[in-house]
């Protein structure tokens, strides 16, 4: 019996689990980086963008809810703690999530997690500490983006809580 067959078999299939492995570990990082080259493209790290409602023509993330209105912060935790402030808006459903590079949530924070008071989260990696008052979301790498999303009862509601919203602040430590 012929063994020369097993040789190209064995190495089709070390190199079969090999490429599988590598998109595993590169496709969340490859979603993220595309997530942020969208969200952020050309914008400087560590500030909020406020995007419009959406709309059939302006969808600045994927599936957007049109109840809900956008506001991202391409974030960079290499320089230092990267502190996110997030005012309270009354009487509405509000929430900030940290996504981190790996499109891994981090950290979710809503109205009702904060008792309807600001969220103040420090975005940390290893070896850095927060300031004092801040809440820290420990991350594994240096990248990723904060989302913050506020409900809107009507389309009325839009110019009283962009005004709101533009209070928030996503800015290295120091």
């Amino acid at each position: 019996m012929n063994r020369s067959w097993i040789a190209p078999i064995v190495a089709g299939l070390i190199t079969s689990a090999a490429v599988w492995q590598g998109t595993l570990v590169a496709t969340p990082f490859a979603l993220m980086a595309a997530a942020k080259n969208k969200i952020g493209g050309d914008v400087v790290p560590n500030r909020f963008m406020f995007g419009k409602m959406a709309t059939a023509d302006n969808q600045p993330i994927v599936r957007p809810s049109p109840d809900l209105v956008y506001s991202s912060c391409v974030f960079d935790v290499s320089k230092g703690p990267v502190l996110i402030d997030v005012p309270a808006v009354p009487e509405r459903y509000w929430s900030v999530s940290i996504f981190d590079a790996r499109t891994d949530v981090a950290a979710v924070r809503s109205d009702r997690d904060t008792g309807a008071k600001p969220a103040r989260l420090a975005l940390v990696k290893q070896g850095q500490s927060a300031p004092f008052g801040y809440e820290v979301v420990k991350l594994d790498y240096d990248r990723g983006i904060a989302l913050i999303r506020i409900l809107l009862a009507s389309p009325d509601d839009y110019p009283a809580i962009d005004a709101i919203r533009r209070q928030s602040t996503c800015k290295v430590a120091g």
